[in-house]
């Protein structure tokens, strides 16, 4: 992969010409990297933000998406390469999460160890509910992306832009209702699990199980009031939390 093969793979933020340290945010199902587009100026200067830019949507549609987690991690990986020069954190919004964590593994067996770890929406990888909505029909699967919350959902009321969006949402869903590790290894990194109190996807115990691929204690649940998406109506908090995470994990004064 080249250097401007593996740039299409993230927007980056910089703030400082010499960042101490890269945050790496993982979007959901049918997601873009506009989810994190207001983080970088509710962290510290010198953080950088890396948001992944998977393809089959927005300025990559003509690119086929990936339905394979392996195949998606093993990806961004190899395309990351260019950005581990500095320390570096991983957060995970929904499928993202399970995608940062498999990112995780990979980046250990390179001698790499994140700052930390952060799940967001998602239940641990061995205690994920087996579905197949990657298989029903258009209106039952934008169904269940409304249940979950209303973030931008009215997109697919409009026919053009249903079109556009149903794809990568199909196949994001084909990939994570695929990815059922029945052993899931442990990581080096400290994991924190975030979750919305009214998420109706996150049974609390299946959250909690983050606990089970951590170090002992280096495993923390923090939740907020919301949906699925409480991390866009919370966001100032929520970031505000993830710095202060990030701030204890690199040393005092060192973000």
């Amino acid at each position: 992969m080249t250097v401007h093969d593996a740039k299409k793979w993230f927007r980056v933020h910089r703030r400082a010409a010499d960042p101490r340290l890269r945050l790496l945010c993982f979007p959901h199902a049918g997601g873009t990297a506009q989810l994190f587009h207001s983080w970088p100026a509710l962290l510290p200067q010198d953080i950088e933000v890396l948001a992944v830019r998977y393809p089959g949507r927005q300025d990559r549609l003509a690119e086929a998406c990936i339905e394979d987690m392996a195949t998606l991690a093993d990806t961004i990986e190899n395309a990351l390469r260019p950005w581990l020069d500095r320390p570096l954190a991983l957060f995970g919004h929904s499928m993202g999460a399970c995608v940062a964590y498999e990112l995780a593994l990979r980046l250990e067996v390179r001698g790499i160890v994140p700052e930390h770890l952060l799940v967001s929406a998602h239940a641990a990888p061995q205690r994920t509910e087996h579905t197949a909505l990657h298989s029903a029909d258009d209106e039952s699967l934008i169904t269940r992306v409304r249940h979950l919350g209303d973030l931008h959902s009215d997109a697919y009321d409009i026919p053009e832009l249903r079109d556009l969006l149903l794809p990568a949402l199909r196949a994001d869903y084909r990939l994570i209702e695929g990815y059922h590790p029945p052993h899931p290894a442990p990581v080096k990194a400290p994991i924190t699990a975030y979750v919305g109190q009214d998420d109706p996807s996150c049974v609390l115990d299946r959250v909690l199980a983050w606990s089970d691929l951590a170090a002992p204690g280096s495993f923390e649940l923090c939740s907020f009031p919301g949906d699925h998406f409480y991390l866009v109506a919370r966001e100032a908090e929520v970031v505000a939390d993830v710095a202060a995470r990030l701030a204890r994990a690199c040393g005092a004064g060192q973000v």
